[in-house]
């Protein structure tokens, strides 16, 4: 329990120096996370983060620090791996639909049963390329799962016409914003402070041009 206690504390302090207000419950559910990765990561390899400290601020914080750009009813995450940041979001504001997409069998199995064992009411997993996923959403994340011009020309049609794409990268990616595909433009960049975390992050907001 001391373990988890120390791992509350680092949480804790993060989302207070991330200036969030998140529910009642939502760190102890956090936590449930991280453990769940935890115990699975050790027989699926579904991060290469093994430190449970690192993974909270690696992984929690990290899907954290874009909480406030979040915006609309329903959310597509692509490329999501284990969950980041789809889970942290569902978790950390709850009440919209979230529809989690990878195309890795092992980690898809691991999201259906962390939406199952955390009871995350309107988030569901499908394994698949992001080329084939239907219907639109008002948000749509990626964690540097690829550069700006393929996540946009696999997944654009999935944005709606009024939503906005969360693109989560380290460094600014300004080399690949000449890529971006026509109809998609950079509304606003922000870089993120990440708790603990000393690496560059940097969040790109795209819309749709006829949007405007």
């Amino acid at each position: 329990m001391a373990a988890r206690d120390a791992l509350q504390a680092r949480l804790e302090q993060g989302i207070d120096q991330l200036g969030l207000q998140l529910p009642a419950d939502a760190v102890s559910r956090l936590l449930d996370y991280q453990a769940l990765l935890e115990r699975w990561n050790a027989t699926y390899n579904l991060t290469a983060v093994r430190d449970p400290a690192e993974m909270v601020t690696r992984h929690l914080l990290d899907s954290l620090a874009i909480l406030p750009y979040v915006q609309g009813a329903t959310l597509a995450d692509l490329g999501t791996g284990p969950g980041l940041p789809g889970i942290v979001l569902a978790i950390a504001a709850p009440g919209r639909e979230i529809l989690l997409v990878d195309s890795n069998g092992k980690k898809v199995r691991f999201l259906r049963e962390a939406i199952r064992a955390l009871k995350l009411d309107g988030v569901r997993a499908l394994q698949s390329r992001v080329e084939d996923v239907e219907g639109q959403y008002d948000c749509v994340t990626a964690r540097a799962f690829a550069s700006l011009a393929d996540m946009l020309g696999w997944g654009g049609q999935l944005l709606a016409p009024d939503g906005i794409w969360l693109a989560m990268k380290g460094k600014r990616p300004d080399d690949e914003l000449p890529g971006i595909p026509p109809g998609f433009a950079v509304r606003s960049t922000h870089e993120l402070a990440v708790p603990g975390l000393p690496a560059e992050r940097h969040l790109l907001v795209i819309g749709r041009t006829s949007a405007r």
